[in-house]
């Protein structure tokens, strides 16, 4: 069994299993949020990412996800059916008299849900699937793929912090770039966009500089993992292949058919549609629930100190 610190109970549990462990429950989630587009699916699938990321990051997240969520679910929810006419159930008709249907606002609904949820499943995966997994998982197979994954996934949260200090340095000179005139907020913007890409242009030679010092590329590499694929991870591993094989053969089989078009058509609750419903809210919640535990885990344990 692995030390338990109190250093370690402060992180996320999920992050210390095997890189592929993580993979492959990142890659399972996003995949079946793209692809079950039953509201209950939806539903399950936004409800993990949402909570996932709240304990990753806090209330702050709740604020971030909000932001991005209300307003697309309001867009998709209005965009879709001033495109989208199909559907029997006409609601109104449109100046050009094309009809208002409610299988399109439906539609329109959980294809933003979906969304969402495949972003708040990456925006999990990101701070999980660190540079180092990514190369440990990829380096020998691909190792160019693997380079520049991670060198993008480490970019992206860079070039965010990167971005708030400017803003930061410039709003402590008296430009703000959420306050004033347009024109000076838009001069201001300009003026950070120039840095981060001028910044962004150095840090990309440095790091080729660095590279071609190190020796990259001028001979067959070698790699070293601190990472060890152990009982836990196999624990692990067995229970997503069972919650993961019930809720695939329920969809394919047909135990939670939802149709939009021409009218909506889905299968009625049955106990085969609830057994799968339950297998994908474990896989949705998996992590949360492994948070919890260790966390209940770690006040047994100081509770007989």
């Amino acid at each position: 069994m692995r030390p338990v610190t109190e250093e370690k109970m402060m992180t996320d549990e999920f992050k210390t299993y095997h890189p592929i462990i993580n993979f492959l429950y990142f890659a399972f989630m996003i995949v079946c949020s793209c692809i079950f587009m039953h509201p209950v699916c939806l539903f399950i699938s936004l409800a993990g990412a949402f909570t996932y990321s709240i304990m990753q990051n806090g209330k702050k997240s709740v604020k971030t996800n909000i932001l991005y969520m209300l307003p697309t679910v309001l867009v998709m929810a209005l965009l879709n059916p001033l495109f989208n006419h199909q559907g029997v159930t006409i609601l109104a008709y449109f100046p050009d008299g094309n009809p208002l249907t409610f299988e399109s606002i439906i539609y329109g609904i959980d294809a933003a849900v979906m969304v969402i949820s495949v972003i708040a499943w990456f925006g999990c995966c990101n701070r999980i699937m660190t540079s180092d997994k990514m190369i440990y998982l990829f380096g020998r197979m691909v190792p160019s793929l693997s380079l520049v994954l991670s060198m993008t996934m480490r970019f992206i949260p860079k070039f965010a912090k990167d971005t708030k200090k400017v803003c930061d340095a410039q709003r402590g000179i008296g430009f703000d770039i959420n306050k004033g005139k347009i024109t000076t907020r838009m001069k201001t913007a300009t003026k950070v966009v120039s840095v981060m890409l001028t910044r962004s242009l150095e840090n990309s030679i440095e790091t080729a500089d660095s590279m071609k010092s190190r020796g990259y590329g001028t001979k067959k590499r070698t790699a070293f993992s601190v990472f060890r694929f152990d009982s836990r991870d196999v624990c692990m591993l067995v229970m997503m292949l069972i919650f993961g094989a019930v809720t695939v053969s329920g969809v394919v089989l047909g135990g939670v058919r939802w149709q939009y078009y021409p009218q909506l058509n889905f299968t009625a609750g049955t106990p085969y549609a609830a057994i799968t419903f339950i297998a994908y809210g474990m896989m949705a919640f998996m992590p949360v629930m492994i948070d919890i535990w260790e966390g209940i885990r770690w006040n047994v344990i100081k509770s007989k100190i």
